[in-house]
């Protein structure tokens, strides 16, 4: 039986290739070239016919036309100048500069290879930097000179700002294809590279990190940038299929923790010292930086800078006049939501040494504070006259020190790059002796992609 069934089947399987043999071997034959043919057409159709390579990023923020994050502007154009990663001030479409007056002069000298994204030839006429306390002249096609009213170091910084001509045409790798707007806050914007019309990159802006990585998860892009966290929904990002996470640090936003020095209790030195003291030399959202400037910085040279050190704040706090009893002490520590961990941390050491700090957290950065955790933004230069200056309604602290105030003002005005170095070394050692804040570290934030 068993024998008759194989005999069976041998049969059948004869009988259909005598019928079909024929056209299974053409068709095999037809596929077989149209494997190769695919193959062939596969390398010579993408240089022939490019597909359109397109990038979206997610960012958090609001943005206007005119204040888009430096990355974008990086992208579509080009200052006078640039500032290297150290914030020395490079030539860029300025091959050169020279100072005259004492300082209150600058006049730069354009390259002539310089062309506009649609093809236009740069001359100083396209030079159109807007400032207040400055004349313009241009003397020809490749020379722009700046006349100021007082003499200011950092102008060679303020100049690497990028330079658009009408339509917001750049000098960049890229032009603007698309603005989206609500209101006046742009949703997203599209760019496009000079070299190539098939790769795009566009941005869209959200108004939360949540709702970042939402969009993210959801696939309405394929990157986010600039995030503090990668947990979502109680989730790490990277354990996700196919995603990848760089961690960034960002040495441009100093986390700083502010004390009201006109406050009754902290406008006393010794008591800003010790809890300066007591802060932790390690956070997990940063890498420790208790300077107020960078350090890759051109200005920042080692100085020698305290670290923690619990016996001596509670010294310092024993010898003061305020904390005759330093348990009785207590403040409300104002943050951001996204700086409440950090804060609970410093709130913990402060317990240590006898100091109640009780957190609470705002949405702004508050008029009246005791103690507040924040952020500041630190400048390509290491001018600081606008955060510390006693007349400058933007010193939050309320500080007020004559010595830190002359040091501002020759910073400002001192064009030689070596006695710039004296003077902030100085102001940094005296700022670090009179804290108006505690400089804790320099964020870390992530990006993430879809591989």
């Amino acid at each position: 039986m068993i024998v008759f069934r194989r005999r069976l089947i041998f049969w059948l399987i004869k009988a259909y290739f005598k019928k079909w043999g024929r056209s299974i071997l053409i068709f095999f034959v037809i596929g077989l070239l149209a494997f190769f043919a695919l193959k062939v057409l596969s390398q010579v159709i993408p240089s022939t016919f490019p597909f359109i390579q397109k990038e979206t990023i997610g960012m958090a923020g609001s943005f206007t036309i005119n204040d888009l994050p430096s990355p974008i502007l990086k992208m579509v154009s080009r200052g006078l100048t640039y500032v290297s990663y150290d914030g020395t001030v490079k030539p860029d479409i300025a091959g050169a500069w020279k100072i005259g007056d004492n300082g209150k002069e600058y006049t730069f000298y354009l390259r002539r290879d310089i062309y506009f994204s649609d093809g236009t030839h740069l001359t100083s006429k396209n030079v159109s930097y807007n400032f207040s306390d400055a004349s313009i002249t241009r003397p020809d096609d490749y020379t722009i000179k700046f006349k100021l009213k007082d003499a200011y170091s950092p102008f060679p910084v303020t100049v690497s700002r990028p330079i658009f001509k009408k339509g917001f045409v750049g000098l960049g790798e890229y032009s603007i294809k698309s603005v989206k707007l609500n209101g006046d806050f742009v949703t997203s914007i599209s760019l496009v590279s000079t070299d190539s019309d098939k790769k795009v990159v566009r941005y869209q802006f959200f108004p939360t990190e949540d709702a970042v990585k939402t969009a993210f998860v959801m696939g309405e892009v394929s990157k986010i940038s600039g995030i503090h966290d990668t947990t979502f929904k109680k989730t790490k990002l990277n354990s996700f299929k196919s995603v990848t996470v760089k961690k960034v640090l960002n040495d441009r936003q100093l986390i700083t923790l502010f004390y009201n020095t006109q406050d009754r209790i902290l406008s006393e030195k010794k008591i800003r010292e010790a809890l300066s003291y007591a802060i932790p030399d390690k956070f997990e959202n940063g890498e420790r930086n208790p300077s107020p400037f960078s350090p890759n910085s051109w200005v920042n040279q080692g100085t020698n800078i305290r670290i923690q050190d619990m016996e001596h704040a509670k010294n310092l706090l024993d010898a003061s006049e305020s904390a005759s009893d330093s348990s009785k002490l207590k403040f409300v520590l104002k943050t951001f939501s996204q700086y409440k961990g950090s804060a609970k941390i410093i709130s913990d050491n402060f317990k240590k040494i006898g100091i109640n700090a009780k957190i609470e957290v705002v949405e702004t950065i508050p008029s009246n504070f005791q103690m507040f955790l924040g952020d500041l933004n630190l400048s390509k230069d290491p001018d600081q006259y606008v955060l510390w200056h006693s007349e400058q309604n933007s010193n939050i602290s309320g500080y007020k020190n004559l010595r830190i105030d002359k040091l501002l003002e020759d910073g400002r005005k001192t064009a030689d790059i070596n006695e710039r170095k004296k003077i902030y070394s100085d102001f940094q050692k005296y700022i670090l002796d009179d804290p108006p804040a505690s400089f804790l570290y320099l964020p870390y934030t992530y990006e993430i992609s879809r591989n």
